[in-house]
């Protein structure tokens, strides 16, 4: 057995056991303060340091789900799981490794031999890479997107705009799902790209938001060579649906991590605050709250780890509910825990100095992106019949 976030393990093998002490020890090294993280982050005007992420993928951290034939560990989902749930929970700078790890199994899944070894080689050496699919009409409903790419000599013209699209400012490649074709449903007819952001006509244009870094990406008439298709023509649809259990999981272990922080930072707090005479987290009206924040963390722990087992035990099992499940329950935790961390430490809740604001702006996206909290209801709903 093994200690692990305050709790007793009897999951993590050794060599997990290992990984998690590494990386805690790395954050404590190089980005355990505050003030470090702010130099790295320009101030907090970033979430990605490239210096953390470069010094991440010489530990060969970055490829430890990627087959070692690209460069990587070969390891499971659950391990990368287990290193995105500690990037998190030490609030280490590379707020670009999560969706790039998604992106990535995408083409790990689809891509050519080629294109494989070009993004995957890229991945593992610390560059971020992106995927557009939301559309200024076409966000929960992304079938219903418009942007094209249509056939022409020598490969595909692309046209269309992009938003919300993370990593783009930082991606050397976007990976791209447009429309190839109106005939049949709107489900028919949509297929990805890599496209390199280097292409004529790509323009990236930031959105200012409460936290999370996002983009609107534009396709103006550009054209990309057929190599560049991902998977086949048309297929793209099919191709997003697979990748759900891997996407929604990886979330899941991004915010349980964003989740432990702010448990424990309050924890800390309240332990320490006195006042009429005592500690403010003795008195019952914070001290039950906080046994529920911790009981609620530690199922949901349990839920993220044991849906990411399964899915390394069943490799192409479409696991609709309990991935939605692990997203729904994960996010809207960390929500929680991040604003009942404000509440219950007063006026430094609320100042930035605290940091609990900036935990629960960060947190609160994840409850919106990536299909939101009331998409996750309405899909568990339907696994159950209803």
């Amino acid at each position: 057995m093994t200690k692990y976030g305050g709790v007793v393990s009897l999951q993590l093998t050794e060599e997990q056991q290992s990984l998690v002490a590494t990386v805690r020890g790395f954050a404590a090294r190089e980005c355990g303060t505050r003030e470090r993280r702010l130099e790295l982050t320009n101030g907090g005007k970033t979430h990605h340091s490239q210096e953390i992420s470069g010094k991440l993928a010489d530990l060969g951290f970055l490829g430890l789900s990627i087959p070692e034939e690209y460069g990587g560990a070969g390891g499971g989902l659950y391990d990368a799981c287990l290193f995105v749930e500690e990037l998190a929970y030490n609030q280490i700078p590379v707020g670009s490794y999560a969706v790039t790890l998604i992106v990535a199994h995408v083409y790990l899944s689809w891509a050519s031999e080629d294109l494989k070894k070009e993004i995957l080689g890229a991945v593992v050496a610390g560059t971020p890479t992106a995927i557009a699919m939301s559309e200024p009409g076409s966000g929960s409903d992304v079938a219903s997107l418009r942007c094209r790419a249509d056939k022409v000599d020598g490969g595909y013209r692309l046209n269309g705009q992009k938003m919300w699209i993370t990593n783009a400012h930082l991606s050397d490649h976007i990976l791209l799902v447009a429309r190839t074709s109106d005939t049949g449903d709107k489900h028919q007819g949509i297929s990805m790209f890599s496209v390199p952001v280097s292409t004529p006509g790509v323009e990236i244009r930031p959105i200012a938001t409460m936290g999370a870094e996002v983009n609107e990406v534009f396709f103006s008439d550009c054209e990309i060579g057929p190599e560049r298709l991902v998977g086949t023509e048309g297929g793209g649809w099919l191709q997003l649906i697979a990748g759900l259990n891997t996407e929604r999981v990886i979330v899941g272990a991004l915010a349980l991590g964003q989740a432990r922080r702010s448990f424990e930072d309050t924890l800390d707090y309240v332990k320490a605050r006195e006042q009429f005479g005592r500690p403010v987290g003795t008195f019952q009206a914070l001290s039950h709250r906080l046994a529920e924040l911790a009981t609620e963390t530690e199922c949901t722990r349990l839920l993220v780890h044991d849906v990411a087992q399964r899915v390394d035990e069943n490799p192409g099992k479409l696991m609709p509910q309990e991935a939605s499940m692990v997203k729904l329950k994960a996010t809207e935790l960390a929500k929680r825990a991040a604003l009942e961390g404000i509440q219950m430490m007063g006026g430094m809740g609320y100042a930035v100095e605290g940091g609990m604001e900036e935990q629960f702006r960060t947190a609160v996206v994840g409850t919106i992106a990536g299909g939101s909290s009331e998409v996750q209801r309405d899909i568990i709903a339907k696994t159950l019949g209803l």
